[in-house]
């Protein structure tokens, strides 16, 4: 009876991932990349003015020097570029002041500490934005590289249709095994939570945005409250998205691999931090959510897998589990079909579909230490800051939550 169970249960895990198969193919499908315009108007100096805001925190050692010589060589007409020294512990504010020197278009601003209740990226925004002129605002990030014809292009585009903001989708490269191991999944989970929560349907108020690419009308980010309505979320970018479609704005997304690109994270170690600070914020802080969502990948993803090779060395022992190998393997193989067609529009080899299994089971164990380490108050660290710590700022949701417990 037990074995009919598990064997009735590996059957509708491959059903799942075979409707999760053709969701995904479909949604590639839709999703045609931005390419760069011939659009010569924008061009000229009275193009209307984009201040470009790039916050740099302890940069030194990644492209600081060549994501602002991409960003000054923008063939668009009208910018100003304000770069925020976040309190950087290295040569992070020499490198700018260096960069800025001789140069009318470039600011550097040193920024301050830390007020009480700010995380640190949305104060740096914050500051370079009371020093912003621009009828258009630029959000990005120190690790971004341009090329020339980005911000025209997504200004083109961003007026044409009628938008107030548009978020652009980077190529991200990855060149460790463990790059070309996780972020084809992280790429694939992204995906689906655009379908899921149908993110380009102006009538929902879900939203996603990449903070290394967001272009926003001025009047539109002061009307949500700027960055001074964000300053306690880890994920500004998403909760600014969101606000921008809660207030009626229409928000724009596409992905740009030919005009952006960026490499994330360069060590296992800053693969794991940046996701723990980032994955509960993600689910809301719920929860009860991330750890159903946890479990729900462990049983969907990693343990067919498992169980397919445990069969596979018990038939070769002589003992016939046939029955149990076929539903998991067939799982696994399209898991690998799956990760296969999302590696191969990342440029990672299909040859790295195989340890997809390994990939989500360390996003979601991720996910899972998120989820303990900033709901009992431990905290996170992110570029040698704590982050959501029990005696700094905690998150929005789970300090309403603790409140109305007290209350009680």
């Amino acid at each position: 009876m037990k074995i009919t169970i598990l064997i009735s249960a590996l059957w509708l895990i491959a059903v799942v991932w075979l409707v999760v198969v053709v969701l995904t193919l479909h949604a590639l499908s839709r999703q045609r990349p931005l390419l760069a315009t011939n659009s010569l108007r924008l061009k000229a100096r009275d193009a209307p003015l984009v201040s470009i805001l790039v916050p740099a925190r302890n940069e030194q050692d990644r492209v600081l020097e060549e994501c602002f010589r991409s960003i000054l060589a923008q063939d668009y007409g009208n910018i100003e570029v304000i770069a925020v020294n976040d309190r950087s512990t290295d040569s992070t504010g020499a490198i700018l002041e260096t960069l800025a020197r001789g140069n009318e278009r470039f600011r550097v601003i040193q920024g301050e500490k830390l007020p009480p209740g700010w995380l640190g990226k949305p104060y740096a925004m914050q500051q370079a934005l009371i020093h912003a002129r621009g009828e258009w605002i630029l959000a990005t990030d120190a690790d971004m590289i341009f090329e020339t014809s980005a911000l025209r292009t997504a200004m083109d585009r961003t007026l044409e249709a009628n938008g107030d903001a548009l978020t652009l989708i980077p190529r991200f490269e990855a060149y460790s095994f463990w790059e070309r191991v996780i972020l084809p999944t992280w790429e694939w989970v992204f995906l689906m939570f655009t379908i899921v929560f149908r993110i380009s349907d102006p009538k929902t108020d879900r939203a996603a945005a990449i903070g290394g690419f967001f272009l926003i009308r001025r009047t539109v980010l002061d009307r949500v409250g700027g960055y001074e309505a964000l300053r306690d979320e880890v994920m500004e970018d998403v909760r600014l998205a969101e606000r921008i479609k809660q207030s009626g704005a229409r928000l724009l997304i596409d992905r740009a691999p030919a005009l952006i690109r960026t490499r994330m994270y360069r060590t296992f170690r800053e693969m794991w931090e940046c996701s723990t600070k980032n994955w509960l914020s993600g689910m809301n802080f719920s929860l009860p959510l991330a750890l159903f969502c946890v479990v729900s990948m462990y049983l969907f993803a990693v343990a067919p897998p498992l169980v397919a090779l445990a069969s596979a060395i018990a038939i070769a022992s002589g003992t016939d589990v046939s029955s149990l190998f076929i539903p998991a393997a067939v799982s696994w193989l399209l898991q690998v079909v799956l990760m296969a067609v999302v590696s191969r529009r990342s440029g990672i080899s299909p040859v790295y579909a195989l340890t997809s299994p390994l990939g989500l089971g360390v996003v979601y164990a991720m996910l899972f230490d998120s989820s303990i380490k900033i709901t009992t108050g431990r905290g996170v660290t992110w570029k040698g800051r704590r982050i959501y710590e029990r005696s700094g700022v905690r998150p929005p949701r789970l300090r309403t939550a603790n409140r109305e417990s007290q209350i009680r």
